[in-house]
């Protein structure tokens, strides 16, 4: 088992790493700002639920292929590039213009979910970072470390499931005003076009 004082510790660390800014929480943020505050929380849940297969990844060891294989850390790179690139594609050539009041046309539960879960799993930096990040609060003295490992990465999840779940909540609000004007939406479709541009750029030249 792990130590109350390093759990919280990690807690309190992991906290921290999910208010800064990054491809995750800014997702978040665009997210629930154009499509409102239950297609927030299903990209969180998404999102958390790619952390849960990054976890078993490093508890596994096979995080370690990625960090060490150039082929496989590049691939997975441009994947989700590709990915980022399409969700680029479709916010600038969303729909506005809507009624006041209205929202936008719903994605459905299971693919904006499916949206978090694929944001995440293909950044192979998050896998890398869980290499990095979570065996340092393991220690073999406390037990198994596969199952630590395992305990730390549901501590990280919950972190960012609230921190995430914030995020959304405030955005979705502000999102509500500005969804009031045709132009608000356009300005908020094309302003996450770019961002999603930059973010799929960034993933894919970066080392």
């Amino acid at each position: 088992m792990l130590p109350f004082d390093t759990t919280l510790t990690f807690f309190g660390a992991s906290v921290l790493l999910a208010l800064a800014p990054g491809p995750d929480n800014v997702f978040v943020l665009l997210h629930a700002a154009a499509h409102g505050r239950r297609a927030g929380w299903l990209v969180v849940l998404g999102l958390c639920s790619g952390l849960l297969l990054h976890t078993a990844a490093v508890a596994l060891g096979l995080a370690a292929v990625f960090a060490a294989s150039n082929t496989a850390f590049t691939l997975l790179k441009l994947c989700g590039a590709a990915y980022l690139l399409w969700l680029a594609w479709g916010a600038w050539h969303a729909p506005a213009g809507l009624d006041a009041g209205a929202t936008p046309p719903p994605l459905g539960d299971g693919a904006t979910y499916r949206r978090g879960v694929l944001m995440n799993v293909t950044n192979p930096k998050v896998a890398i970072f869980f290499l990095a990040f979570l065996p340092q609060f393991a220690n073999p003295a406390e037990g198994h470390l596969a199952l630590q490992i395992m305990l730390l990465g549901a501590v990280f999840m919950l972190a960012a499931l609230l921190t995430f779940g914030a995020i959304a909540y405030f955005a979705a609000t502000a999102g509500q005003f500005l969804l009031r004007s045709a132009r608000a939406q356009r300005a908020l479709n094309r302003t996450a076009s770019v961002v999603f541009v930059g973010l799929a750029l960034r993933l894919a030249l970066g080392s």
